[in-house]
């Protein structure tokens, strides 16, 4: 079975009132870290209202977060495509994927943000079909093509990209929320998906019938989509204790939730939360919920139940969030490196066994300080020391060591 790939999504969501030039740089620094521990990925994405999501250019931030990593590959989580012109969208993200050394991913969306497209002047309505256009002319550049092109949106004369990615086939990903529209995409175009709607308990429950519209989509196209290249976001908070993770968590959560989702985005249906408790029963509790609050197996049991939803997936992304503080959620995030990915993709599988063998084969291996013991009695000063001899005064590994207090014992005798 392929090992499972891990990553981090960061929208940001930071809340209002601290210096955007620290956050910048935290956040810059939280690549760095994830890089350290091994993380496979590192997503940023592209807002232009709402104060909490404060990055405008992800390109920028990750050209910076490539500077500052060695292996992570990064992406764009997303380019909203009905804001740009195609062309120039692929001529950034060719900049990106030469300036990190072939470690850029494109992912790209229709926008997530109404008042985004507001601001632009842009029909929410024609988003989805503009996001289409986008990426079919897109992939036409990539791969070395001349184009023509005019629609309502954008027109490209003789168009074709001087410099083509340093990646033979630079990843394409696009994002699913709720509707089947970025599924549909990645079945049309036999793309990668990255889940965004799986950070509750309903998005999560519907994964199986998302990444069926991705495999109709791809039956109706003549293409195959692969549950390798499928991303699902999770959320989570991991401590020592699940009683510490809540302590560290609650408060933070609940301001997140009070103050953007329900106060910010007055997103349909949501209630503020009463209290910390409150928020973290409604987010973390129960057998089914989505988002993990707790130790390193309490998330252990999070992705094998959302491997067995879904089918299987090729990589768990977690949400950046700012629900603890910056010591904490850099510890959670420590946690999981060195315990729930290891035991998630079988890293200390071998180290057990080899532990379990050598317990319960013990006797085989006495021979060992039988060896030890002769070439003792082969020497006659040698084996007069054993009357003297007591714990920690020969240089033997301990597994290695004959039991010499017995042995003394007996020449005492």
């Amino acid at each position: 079975m392929a090992r499972l790939k891990f990553g981090a999504f960061l929208a940001p969501h930071h809340p209002i009132g601290e210096n955007p030039l620290l956050q910048f740089r935290r956040d810059l620094d939280f690549v760095e870290q994830i890089d350290t521990l091994g993380f496979d990925e590192f997503w940023c994405g592209e807002h232009h209202s709402s104060g909490w999501e404060m990055i405008a250019s992800p390109e920028m931030f990750l050209a910076a977060a490539g500077e500052r990593t060695k292996r992570i590959k990064l992406g764009t989580g997303v380019v909203s495509l009905p804001y740009h012109h195609p062309y120039n969208v692929a001529q950034r993200m060719v900049q990106l994927d030469w300036m990190t050394g072939g470690r850029a991913i494109f992912g790209s969306g229709p926008g997530a943000l109404a008042s985004d497209a507001h601001t632009l002047g842009i029909d929410p309505m024609t988003q989805r079909d503009r996001q289409d256009e986008a990426i079919a002319v897109i992939r036409r550049l990539f791969k070395g093509e001349r184009v023509t092109a005019k629609s309502d949106w954008f027109q490209m004369n003789d168009a074709a990209l001087q410099l083509l990615p340093m990646q033979e086939d630079m990843p394409f990903v696009v994002a699913s929320q709720i509707s089947p529209s970025g599924m549909t995409l990645a079945g049309k175009y036999g793309i990668g998906i990255i889940s965004l709607g799986s950070m509750s308990t309903q998005g999560l429950m519907a994964l199986p019938t998302q990444w069926g519209f991705a495999e109709d989509a791809a039956k109706k196209a003549g293409t195959t989509v692969s549950r390798a290249d499928w991303r699902v976001l999770l959320s989570w908070h991991i401590a020592e204790s699940r009683e510490q993770a809540y302590r560290e968590a609650g408060p933070g959560l609940m301001k997140w939730h009070n103050e953007y989702n329900v106060g910010t985005l007055q997103r349909p249906g949501l209630e503020p939360f009463k209290s910390p408790e409150d928020a973290l029963e409604k987010t973390a509790g129960g057998e089914a919920a989505a988002s993990t609050i707790g130790t390193p197996d309490d998330l252990v049991k999070t992705i094998k139940n959302l491997i067995q939803v879904s089918g299987g997936v090729g990589t768990i992304v977690g949400f950046v969030h700012d629900w603890a503080n910056p010591e904490n959620t850099r510890r959670s995030w420590d946690m999981v490196a060195r315990y729930v990915i290891p035991e998630i993709n079988g890293y200390v599988r071998g180290l057990r066994e080899s532990q379990k063998f050598l317990v319960e084969n013990r006797a085989v291996f006495e021979r060992a300080g039988q060896a030890v013991m002769a070439k003792i009695m082969e020497n006659e000063k040698a084996a007069a020391a054993l009357a003297v001899t007591g714990p920690g005064r020969v240089a033997i590994p301990t597994i290695n060591a004959p039991d010499l207090q017995k042995e003394a014992a007996k020449r005492k005798a």
